[in-house]
C-alpha cells in the first residue's frame, strides 16, 4: 500500500506525515526539520542517495501550486522501493541512482500558505480572516484560491537578492505594493524566515544542480539575465526532452528575485524552474497521474545526465 496519498489535496500536517512515514518505512531515507514559520508550521526536508552529486529539488514555493509536493514525495517513494528491490526507477537502476547522487528535498517550502488553500484553515479562524484582510487590498485575485504567497502576504518566490530591485520596480508598477495574495517582494530581500532557512540550506547542501517545482504551463525556465552557466542549456533541453515540457525564456516581469535566479546568480551553477500541468492553479489533484508521469524523467534525468 502507497504511503504517499496522491488523490486528496495536500497539507502541511499531511506533508510532514508522509516524511515521517516514509523514513521509518525506509531507513536509509533522512530527514530534518529546518525550521518553523511565522505560524509555527515545520518545514522539513527529505533527502534520498549517497552518491557524489548534490541536487537540490524543492516544490511549495506559491501557496496554489501545492500539487508540486506529491511529486516529490511519490517520487522518494518510488526511489525507495525501487532501491529496496533492487529495480529501476524510469528505466534506470535505484542503486545506480544512489550512488551517482544525493539528493536532497525541501517538498514544501511555504506550508502557511498551503494550507490556507486546501482548506486546512478554515473561514472565520484568525490566521483565515488575518489572511482575508490582506486579500482585500487586491479584490480582482479570488480568494482563497488566488493565493501564492506566505500567510504575512510576501510572495516568497520574489524575496530573493537577484535583482530583487528590479523585481519591486516591476511589481510595484502593476500594483502588488503591499503584503497580498500574490506578488509582494517584501521590505527586503530575504526578509521571510522560509526563503532565509531555504537559502542558508541551500549554501549548506552547496548544490551542483537545483530544480524548483511550480504550476502551471508545461515550461521548463532555465536562465537568469546574462549569467552564462556551462552545460546549463543542454541539461536542459533533455530535461524538456523527457517531459515534453518546452524550455523556454522567463519573461521580464517575472524575471527576478526568484530562487531559481538567486542560485543561477550566486552558485553560477545549474539551475531550473520547472512548470508543471496546465490550467489555472490550483490544478486539481486528478491531474496528479499524468503531472507525476510527465516530471519524473526530469526528478531522474537531472540528477543521473551529465552535462554537454
Amino acid at each position: 500500500m502507497s504511503i504517499v496519498q496522491t488523490d486528496v489535496p495536500m497539507t502541511a500536517e499531511r506533508n510532514i506525515a508522509t516524511i515521517r512515514a516514509l523514513t521509518k518505512r525506509y531507513p536509509f531515507l533522512r530527514s530534518e526539520e529546518l525550521t518553523k514559520t511565522a505560524y509555527g508550521r515545520p518545514i522539513r526536508t527529505l533527502v534520498l542517495g549517497n552518491g557524489p552529486r548534490r541536487m537540490l529539488y524543492t516544490a511549495g514555493h506559491h501557496a496554489n501550486e501545492w500539487i508540486a509536493v506529491p511529486i516529490l514525495l511519490k517520487f522518494a517513494e518510488d526511489f525507495a522501493e525501487a532501491l529496496e528491490s533492487g529495480g529501476k526507477i524510469y528505466g534506470v537502476s535505484a542503486a545506480d541512482l544512489a550512488s551517482t547522487a544525493t539528493i536532497y528535498m525541501v517538498p514544501m517550502v511555504n506550508p502557511d500558505g498551503v494550507d490556507l488553500v486546501t482548506g486546512s484553515i478554515r473561514p472565520g479562524e484568525e490566521q483565515y480572516e488575518e489572511a482575508r484582510r490582506l486579500a482585500e487590498n487586491y479584490p480582482q485575485i479570488p480568494f482563497p484560491e488566488g493565493w501564492k504567497a506566505n500567510l504575512l502576504g510576501v510572495d516568497l518566490n520574489l524575496n530573493y537578492p537577484a535583482g530583487w530591485l528590479q523585481a519591486r520596480e516591476n511589481k510595484f508598477s502593476q500594483g502588488y505594493t503591499r503584503p497580498g495574495p500574490r506578488d509582494y517582494v517584501g521590505k527586503a530581500p530575504l526578509d521571510q524566515i522560509e526563503t532565509r532557512t531555504l537559502a542558508g540550506y541551500t549554501e549548506a547542501v552547496n548544490p551542483e544542480r537545483m530544480v524548483a517545482f511550480h504550476a502551471q504551463g508545461e515550461e521548463i525556465y532555465w536562465q537568469y539575465r546574462d549569467v552564462f552557466v556551462i552545460g546549463a542549456k543542454a541539461l536542459g533541453e533533455r530535461l524538456a526532452q523527457v517531459s515534453g515540457y518546452t524550455l523556454a525564456e522567463v519573461p521580464f516581469l517575472s524575471a527576478f528575485a526568484g530562487f531559481k535566479d538567486w542560485f543561477i546568480n550566486f552558485f553560477r551553477r545549474p539551475g531550473y524552474t520547472v512548470e508543471v500541468g496546465k490550467g489555472k492553479n490550483p490544478l486539481p489533484i486528478s491531474d496528479f497521474p499524468g503531472i507525476y508521469a510527465k516530471n519524473l524523467g526530469i526528478l531522474v534525468t537531472a540528477a543521473m545526465e551529465n552535462e554537454n
